[in-house]
């Protein structure tokens, strides 16, 4: 079992080596003399450098340190200025482009610094001005630049970041008001760049990988809606979790009274490049190859799992139970392989995040299903190395999680009943750490059945 255990950790960081953004950037571009050539799906971009008088590298996200290390190591000396916002701890030794590290999931005072830093640079940029934009998840609570005519305060933005997490609300969700009530989100950093030329270097965290919802759509057009706003709010119920000013905010805008968001023929875009350079099927994809060299029958199930992390964890132990009475998936030894993104409706007090919940639910399901103990192991990790506001990945289910709570006196139901998930892991020797990563591609779920 232990040889088990440490095969899935082994499994998961082959996904991670596998969408370093430091790599991923010199997969995509190369300089030769001044043509900068960037590798797109269909035929490569040129940019011919000795056409700008500036070159600048802006960015946000949790990967973005490490893809500005990769332009760096790229176009060296011909970058001009730069400043990328991270979150904190998620660093590199970059040496022409300014780190500047903020809150998240939540946005800070530094969240509003780095908006204020990065909009003003962007904003002298001219038509002879190249920008490259590096764009990764993360980017939403890193970049906090309320709508000018909204009034809204960091405080009120951190009161609507705070009630829509706790609600339970996908992230699409969570980004079509963030974006509504932002300066920057839902293409309008695009226009704060035009009339320069953008390249904007993406990675993706967004289960189907939708341009307008990475990092709440920077430099993408948006198709959301004010009225889709507040339909957001009426489904969850969050009235009273938000301050009036942003309900009448989004009421106004639903009734026309306030300006939509940028759509897809507003001339700003007819300036930018968007390019996603790595994204969570990529990362399951070298997970499952790992898997193969270590002897497994591996397949990807899905990289599209949403939904409640609880209940994914059930499906996943339903898959697990069904594999090992029938062998339906792939033949013995399995290793299964998944990612997405699940979410946490909070009713409790407790530590943890989405993967630590699905870790934590499995585990007290394993504890009923003797038959499985000694055939399965099952693994639920984020790949940017921090599972909600914790310093674990996520967590590992097994046999031998079960006997250390055991041994613990670890009431596993009653840490799931507060969303305790964090504390419930540290005592069963199951929690998953592997300090920042500074990737970013949704989450990755290894089960492996013997």
């Amino acid at each position: 079992m232990n040889q088990t255990i440490q095969d899935a950790q082994t499994i998961f960081q082959a996904a991670l080596s596998d969408v370093d953004p430091e790599g991923l950037i010199h997969q995509k571009l190369s300089l030769e003399g001044s043509i900068l050539t960037v590798q797109a799906d269909g035929e490569p971009l040129t940019f011919d450098l000795d056409q700008y008088h500036r070159i600048l590298v802006v960015g946000v996200g949790k990967a973005s340190a490490r893809m500005a290390l990769g332009v760096e190591q790229v176009l060296g000396t011909r970058i001009t200025d730069g400043l990328v916002a991270v979150k904190y701890g998620h660093t590199e030794p970059t040496s022409r482009v300014r780190l500047i590290e903020a809150g998240h999931p939540v946005p800070d005072a530094k969240s509003v610094e780095a908006a204020r830093s990065i909009v003003s640079l962007c904003r002298d940029a001219d038509e002879k001005t190249l920008v490259i934009n590096l764009i990764s998840g993360g980017g939403s609570a890193l970049m906090c630049c309320p709508y000018s005519e909204s009034g809204l305060s960091l405080e009120d933005k951190q009161q609507v970041t705070q009630a829509l997490l706790a609600c339970g609300a996908e992230i699409q969700e969570i980004n079509c008001i963030r974006k509504h009530l932002s300066g920057v989100k839902g293409g309008r950093l695009a226009q704060a760049l035009y009339p320069a030329d953008s390249l904007n270097l993406i990675l993706s965290d967004v289960v189907g990988d939708h341009l307008d919802a990475i990092a709440s759509g920077l430099t993408a057009p948006d198709p959301s809606s004010f009225s889709q706003a507040v339909a957001i709010v009426d489904k969850y119920k969050i009235h009273d979790a938000l301050p009036p000013k942003v309900l009448d905010f989004l009421t106004r805008g639903s009734k026309g009274e306030i300006p939509e968001t940028p759509g897809a023929s507003d001339p700003a875009f007819g300036k930018t490049r968007n390019m996603l350079i790595g994204s969570n099927f990529q990362a399951l994809k070298a997970a499952r190859s790992k898997a193969r060299d270590l002897g497994y029958n591996a397949i990807i199930l899905s990289s599209q799992m949403t939904g409640e992390a609880r209940e994914a964890a059930k499906f996943y132990l339903g898959i697990a139970s069904e594999q090992l009475r029938n062998r339906t998936l792939a033949p013995t030894p399995a290793c299964i392989i998944a990612g997405g993104e699940t979410t946490v409706t909070m009713k409790g007090d407790g530590t943890g995040g989405r993967n630590q919940e699905m870790a934590l639910a499995f585990l007290n399901e394993l504890k009923n299903r003797p038959e499985l103990h000694d055939h399965v192991v099952f693994l639920s990790g984020a790949t940017d190395g921090n599972d909600g506001p914790t310093d674990a990945a996520g967590g590992i289910a097994s046999a031998h999680g079960l006997e250390a709570a055991r041994e613990a006196g670890v009431n596993l139901q009653r840490y799931l009943d507060t969303n305790d998930s964090y504390n419930a892991l540290e005592q069963s020797e199951a929690l998953l750490k592997t300090g920042p990563t500074n990737t970013n591609v949704c989450d990755v779920q290894v089960l492996i059945v013997t």
